[in-house]
């Protein structure tokens, strides 16, 4: 995984790394043996696949018959693991997701890992077998990819990018400016978990129930919502600026307002308490495991059935409708009966939580 090729020599190396004492030094990006020694004791063994193993600086495959859909993101998440997940899991969860809210079957993953030199080896194996372990449970092969190494305290430990490649079923077409007055809004669970598990392991903050991420990779649930209704509208994952920022972007790309119900948006009572000590709104905050689905309301139902039918939706809820509105504000209902516009985050309540 270097110089482009995530793959190795296939050479075998008489000192073997010392994943428990060893780190990352700048030999391990210098393109000769320290690199092919890491990449094939390392990446090679944790991430090995078919096309993986062509062993070239690209992964070469047929495309399947349909249209193609890619995303790439970039995670720099601190800290590097926190209660439920780790930057590994992240970055694949993370990409899967892009891809699969287009109503795609995610096919393959590509990775760019910078490292930092003093990175404990045993941080970076770590890292890498939870890539590895989810994206077998994906069912998604990272296929191709690189590493480089930057000088102490120039990087924090290691920054990964992934790029999916996904396909869209014949007859999908799910998108971000096709909201209609008159859909129904639905989300797939509670919001915040994420953002809040991370900041209480940076910040060492003792609750007495310890929260925990909600990544997870969503194309199961996907598929299973689409091949109950065919014709949703959009979805999107609310990740950085959390449920009201995406609101915000999908009023805005479909030219639409929103109205929504403060009662119905599912939030856990420790998520809840959490955000009223430190002072944040959860509805600002981020999640990696939780999608936003609007669709003609004569299907909300059935498409909340669905989700609640599938391990990642059962906390779905009808949380609003779409509106004529030339201003495309997003408003709610309190849990008081009054009104209040949910405006754009104006700027990152959590920093580094992706």
């Amino acid at each position: 995984m270097g110089g482009g090729s995530i793959s190795g020599s296939g050479r075998r190396f008489s000192l073997r790394l010392d994943l428990e004492r060893g780190a990352v030094d700048m030999s391990h990006g210098s393109g000769g043996r320290a690199m092919a020694q890491l990449i094939e004791e390392l990446f090679k063994r944790h991430l090995d696949n078919e096309l993986l193993r062509q062993g070239n600086d690209q992964a070469l495959f047929a495309p399947p018959p349909g249209r193609l859909v890619m995303s790439t993101d970039g995670h720099v998440i601190s800290p590097l693991f926190f209660p439920g997940g780790d930057i590994g899991s992240l970055a694949v969860h993370g990409t899967i997701n892009d891809v699969a809210m287009a109503g795609a079957r995610p096919l393959y993953l590509a990775a760019g890992l910078i490292l930092e030199e003093g990175l404990p080896l045993s941080d970076l194996d770590r890292i890498v077998r939870s890539m590895a372990r989810a994206a077998s449970e994906a069912e998604v092969p990272v296929v191709t990819g690189d590493t480089k190494v930057v000088e102490r305290g120039k990087g924090d430990g290691v920054f990964i990018t992934t790029t999916g490649v996904g396909l869209v079923p014949e007859g999908i077409r799910i998108s971000g400016d096709l909201a209609r007055p008159g859909d129904a809004i639905l989300v797939s669970g509670t919001m915040g978990d994420h953002g809040i598990a991370v900041l209480s392991k940076r910040e060492n903050l003792g609750f007495e129930t310890e929260i925990q991420s909600d990544t997870a990779a969503l194309h199961g649930l996907v598929a299973a919502m689409v091949a109950t209704v065919p014709d949703i509208h959009c979805l999107r994952d609310p990740t950085r600026g959390g449920l009201a920022t995406t609101l915000n972007e999908l009023a805005n790309q479909s030219a639409i307002g929103m109205q929504i119900r403060e009662a119905n948006i599912p939030v856990r009572p420790e998520v809840a308490a959490a955000c009223e000590l430190l002072g944040l709104d959860p509805l600002y905050v981020a999640n990696e495991g939780k999608l936003v689905a609007i669709c003609p309301s004569d299907k909300a139902q059935t498409l909340l059935d669905a989700m609640r039918g599938h391990p990642l939706g059962r906390e779905s809820a009808i949380i609003g409708q779409v509106v004529e509105d030339p201003h495309q504000f997003v408003q709610m209902e309190t849990g008081f009966g009054g009104q209040r516009i949910v405006d754009w985050l104006a700027g990152e309540q959590l920093p580094r939580i992706c």
